[in-house]
């Protein structure tokens, strides 16, 4: 179960042979039910912060679908360093929860949302996502007690917005404070080969508004967040309620 948090390169055609002996001696291992689920398919890891509240929470366990964006450096364990590139590339969409290594620290896996492809103009004002100068809609909803979610300094109640994107993708999202640190940047243009991600828990995330994130290379990703197949909370009771697709 995994948690989610200058070299001299060979020439190209040695990167080359080297990849392909490695996956000629790994056929045969591949063939194995479990080795197939866990390292080719899916990948399963526990949520340890509220960053992406209400979607995912403290104790939830998840999977990961490595094959919805194709196979790249991060999607095998103790792949080599020289390997580059995806194989059966595909790009996230609009509102896909992600997990993802950054440019900064590719030891650690995070889990966000992304809200911003190639060419996009992203920008927050006053806590609502601009996305290309267009407010994305939202929805206010019922206010409920924070807990844990915001953290002891915020108070005692969460607001809560359905935010939809232009895609149809839609999720609620929390908002702990008025005039939050992030509530309020500059533009982000997403460069070519990037995508940008956000927490849905808004003021209480590191994501690609800071720069020790910012924009995620589209080959570090690891996979598409699929279900919740296990849910515990503080004291160890099942949620039940939790288990399931994620939006």
């Amino acid at each position: 179960m995994t948690i989610v948090q200058d070299t001299i390169r060979p020439p190209a055609q040695s990167r080359e042979w080297k990849a392909i002996v490695i996956l000629i001696l790994l056929v045969p291992m591949l063939w194995s039910p479990v080795i197939l689920f866990r390292f080719v398919l899916f990948q399963p890891f526990n949520i340890p912060s509220n960053s992406m509240a209400p979607t995912l929470m403290v104790g939830d366990y998840i999977f990961a679908a490595k094959y919805a964006y194709g196979y790249g450096r991060y999607s095998f364990p103790f792949a080599p360093s020289f390997v580059s590139g995806r194989f059966r590339a595909a790009d996230p969409d609009y509102g896909d929860v992600v997990v993802f290594r950054t440019p900064k620290d590719s030891s650690t896996d995070y889990v966000k949302r992304v809200v911003g492809l190639p060419g996009d103009r992203i920008q927050m004002r006053q806590g609502q996502l601009f996305l290309n100068d267009i407010p994305v809609t939202r929805v206010a909803l019922k206010e409920i007690p924070a807990g844990s979610t915001c953290g002891g300094e915020f108070g005692g109640r969460v607001r809560r917005w359905r935010e939809t994107m232009p895609n149809g993708a839609s999720y609620v999202t929390y908002d702990c404070i008025d005039n939050g640190f992030l509530d309020n940047t500059s533009v982000y243009i997403v460069p070519s080969g990037h995508f940008f991600a956000l927490g849905d828990n808004r003021d209480n995330s590191t994501d690609s508004r800071m720069a020790t994130m910012g924009f995620i290379p589209m080959d570090n990703l690891v996979g598409k967040v699929t279900r919740i197949f296990w849910s515990l909370d503080a004291g160890g009771g099942l949620r039940p309620g939790r288990m399931g697709k994620v939006g």
